[in-house]
């Protein structure tokens, strides 16, 4: 897909951002709605999404590029992990956890997927949804240990039993099977989860512009932290994460997702656990809605510095 093409599929993603941020204003899509629409991304379409990408024709080559994506998404995650803990040295307190947790954990739901599917289609959400698989993993364990300073022995097999049970995670495990067993659905029931799952980018983006119309950020303009974290996040981790990838000699298609997934704005998350935690909750919804306003600039840019340096 030319870069083109992809910086339009980008700008629309925008354009449905900015109805998403009208309808907040004019109170159609009220809070309570948004919560309603969140879950029904979250449990519902996202899900459906993901299994839809597995049902298509496979070549040996996308097998392969499955299994290389595991292995690609935890190095990547550990990369993100001791990237930023380490760069994050000069900031104190609260702030870096909220910092280090938006680094780590990106929106691969809202953003992620719908970007994948308009660059890649759906063999892009099969990667997209391996990478996610850690995502979940990692955030009911790590990134609530960052907030909460320890875990006991309940609580951990508790979210583990959360992880294995979320609908993201259950999808997957159905789509690979679908992969494996090379079962083939019947047609009204391949078009309807192919519907449901189409919904996902279009609420995703509705649910954004609700995030940032709601977010004062000319109040935060003198803290340097943010620009700092900002920076961070959607610049220079990516970009360490692609120079780390030319090591691998491999610009396939699996390498691309997982490149593309870690330069995504901070996950809402980030804003959902600082609320929950009573921690600079203000300044986590400033970070998560500041880089998902300019990732819509970061992401086609890093998508072109990377197709421009490739063989």
């Amino acid at each position: 897909m030319e870069v083109s093409a992809i910086a339009e599929s980008v700008f629309s993603l925008f354009i449905i951002i900015l109805v998403g941020v009208y309808g907040s204003k004019k109170n159609i899509i009220t809070p309570e709605i948004n919560k309603g629409l969140t879950d029904i991304l979250i449990k519902i379409a996202l899900p459906f999404m993901i299994v839809s990408s597995f049902i298509f024709t496979y070549d040996d080559t996308i097998r392969t590029n499955v299994l290389k994506t595991f292995y690609l998404s935890l190095t990547a995650y550990a990369l993100m992990a001791v990237f930023s803990w380490l760069a994050l040295f000069p900031v104190k307190n609260d702030k870096k956890i909220i910092l280090h947790f938006a680094n780590v954990f990106v929106n691969t739901g809202y953003i992620g997927f719908p970007v994948l599917y308009s660059i890649y289609g759906s063999e892009g959400v099969i990667y997209g949804s391996i990478f996610n698989m850690f995502f979940v993993v990692f955030l009911w364990t790590y990134g609530l240990l960052l907030f909460k300073g320890s875990l006991n022995k309940n609580e951990i097999k508790k979210e583990m039993l959360s992880v294995i049970l979320n609908p993201s995670i259950l999808a997957v495990f159905i789509g690979i099977f679908i992969m494996v067993s090379g079962v083939r659905l019947p047609a009204p029931i391949f078009s309807s989860i192919k519907s449901i799952g189409n919904i996902t980018g279009p609420l995703s983006m509705f649910i954004i512009g609700n995030i940032l119309s709601n977010v004062k950020i000319k109040n935060h303009f003198r803290d340097w932290t943010i620009y700092y974290g900002i920076t961070l996040k959607l610049v220079a981790i990516p970009l360490t994460i692609y120079l780390f990838s030319l090591l691998l000699n491999d610009y396939s298609k699996a390498v691309n997702s997982v490149i593309v997934m870690t330069a995504m704005p901070a996950s809402a998350m980030t804003s959902i656990l600082a609320e929950s935690f009573d921690k600079e909750k203000e300044f986590a919804a400033i970070i998560v809605s500041a880089t998902t306003l300019l990732s819509l600039i970061t992401v086609p840019a890093l998508i072109q510095f990377t197709t421009y340096f490739a063989p």
